[in-house]
């Protein structure tokens, strides 16, 4: 039984290919519970995710393949939303969804969006100790607001290949605590195989102690093209269970479900 909650839509502007073919793709994979969660949208950035008025649209059309698709496939609905101290979207909160994907793609307050290549030098010109240290403690933050289900590719500030082979200290035991306490899950998110870290997020020295901590995890492609989802989930599955891992969780209805993997 596959599991997999983080995929994306034509609507976040760097995704192709149609949400029924996606859940087509997904079927053929042998996943079991399927999820939507593209990029919700933030009003200081609207390059990278759908606007405030096609959230209608989008919940409208996953409604229709969910009827279509009854029986083959269990189809769930969420948002991906970037977690920023400073700014509060309550458009995206209240949606009617079965769970919400809280990830920190920028620091600064929305100033430095750390994972897109554009801005890659700012790395050169900062204390990696502190970036490090930023990253998780806003981690930590996000789940202190308990608006969100799942942390999204935990360690994504590695994506250029800083940290990579870090291991664990106090700052992630922090985050990884807190986000158990708000009754979140971290996702084996399989993009990271893709991008230049060459490696899934979290790493397995941080998914390791989240299995100490009895932090809940799931899955995620992270897809944005047909040809990525479920790829690379028999790999993850044998990851986790490799560390140790003996259940997944999805989420129906901002609940917690758990199943064996």
């Amino acid at each position: 039984m596959y599991i997999d909650l983080h995929n994306h839509t034509e609507r976040c502007k760097h995704a192709s290919g149609g949400m029924e073919s996606f859940v087509k793709r997904a079927i053929e994979r042998g996943v079991s519970v399927y999820g939507f969660s593209d990029h919700a949208p933030m009003r200081h950035d609207l390059e990278y995710r759908m606007s405030f008025d096609e959230m209608p649209s989008y919940e409208a059309d996953f409604v229709t393949l969910k009827e279509r698709f009854d029986g083959k496939i269990k189809l769930l609905l969420g948002y991906e939303a970037d977690y920023l101290p400073a700014k509060t979207y309550p458009q995206v909160f209240e949606r009617e969804v079965d769970y919400l994907i809280g990830s920190v793609h920028f620091l600064d307050d929305g100033g430095w969006g750390f994972d897109n290549p554009r801005y890659v030098a700012e790395f050169d010109g900062r204390d990696l100790g502190d970036v490090w240290r930023e990253y998780f403690e806003t981690i930590a933050k996000m789940a202190g607001t308990r608006q969100f289900n799942i942390a999204g590719h935990l360690d994504l500030i590695k994506i250029f290949g800083h940290f990579k082979g870090k291991k664990p200290d106090d700052a992630v035991a922090s985050a990884l605590i807190a986000l158990r306490e708000a009754n979140m899950a971290i996702e084996i998110n399989c993009a990271g195989w893709d991008r230049p870290a060459k490696e899934q997020y979290p790493s397995e020295a941080i998914l390791r102690l989240a299995l100490d901590l009895g932090v809940a995890l799931t899955f995620g492609s992270d897809a944005h093209e047909i040809a990525a989802v479920a790829r690379d989930l028999p790999r993850a599955y044998e990851l986790a269970r490799s560390i140790g891992f003996k259940e997944a969780v999805y989420f129906e209805n901002r609940e917690m479900k758990a199943v064996k993997i």
